[in-house]
């Protein structure tokens, strides 16, 4: 499935991040350190710059704010009042580069720790975490044994939370306690470096499957459901948002593995409509 594909955005340099959040897609450009969002008529606004690391996860807090990660000094950046402040340093608890993070209805941010620094090492294993940062600025590990934790996604419920390991090429599903702890519950699905996802209210997750260049629908049996494929690209988030949360916002990038290490990508966001709303965080 391409054809009902519609260009918002193009010519970005490395996307990241899609969150809905006051009628607009927010989302980060890595490459550019820019915090940007977008109207579904293709209004595209700047709003900070972050001068000395690279940015990278997104959250919103119940307050609206946005929290930016920002993955080399293991910071959460807090957007408001048009500035950036600290709102949380993780050097002291996170053991590699941090990469994507999702912050709950209630506030709890959920960030992932790779285990290392990148680039990735060789024979890496299963070594990254989840780092819970709570609203009073207390952070603890609240998951391990992950290959290259990468996106993340909340139930609206606050009871399951999925994120998806790159390396692992599959999603780890999780019981969420009432104190923000989980428990895994199982592995789902088969993709090739998964990176971005979402969930809908059918409890099935949008995948950005970055070696396939697609966006594929995997639901809770881990079956493949749906399959939306952004040819010669690589798919890196993907979002549900809109009116309706029935808009799917789909980030790619013209690169690779190669072209990243060298600084060289091309990218643009595209959105189509699904025939199932989103659920939860983002």
């Amino acid at each position: 499935m391409t054809a009902d594909l519609k260009t918002v955005l193009d010519g970005g340099r490395y996307f990241e991040g899609p969150r809905w959040h006051r009628r607009r897609l927010w989302f980060v450009d890595c490459m550019a350190r820019t915090l940007l969002s977008i109207s579904l008529s293709g209004e595209l606004q700047q709003h900070a710059t972050v001068t000395d690391d690279t940015p990278c996860g997104l959250g919103v807090l119940p307050d609206g704010d946005i929290v930016v990660l920002t993955m080399f000094k293991k910071r959460l950046l807090r957007f408001a009042d048009g500035k950036l402040s600290l709102y949380a340093d993780l050097s002291h608890i996170a053991t590699g580069t941090i990469d994507d993070m999702i912050i709950d209805g209630q506030g709890r941010a959920y960030v992932g720790d790779l285990g290392f620094d990148l680039p990735p090492p060789e024979g890496r294993g299963a070594v990254g975490r989840i780092i819970l940062v709570m609203p009073d600025g207390s952070a603890r590990v609240v998951a391990d044994g992950l290959r290259f934790p990468n996106g993340i996604a909340v139930s609206s419920d606050h009871c399951r939370l999925v994120v998806a390991e790159m390396d692992g090429a599959c999603l780890a599903d999780y019981d969420m306690a009432p104190d923000g702890g989980l428990h895994l519950r199982g592995r789902l699905g088969r993709m090739s470096d998964p990176d971005g996802i979402c969930l809908d209210r059918d409890g099935a997750v949008w995948v950005a499957s970055f070696t396939e260049g697609a966006f594929v629908r995997i639901g809770r049996d881990g079956v493949e459901r749906q399959r939306i494929a952004v040819p010669d690209r690589r798919a890196l988030a993907c979002a549900l948002g809109g009116a309706d949360r029935s808009t799917l916002f789909c980030l790619s990038a013209a690169t690779s593995y190669e072209e990243l290490r060298k600084g060289k990508s091309v990218s643009r966001i595209d959105v189509v409509e699904v025939d199932t709303p989103g659920d939860g965080y983002p």
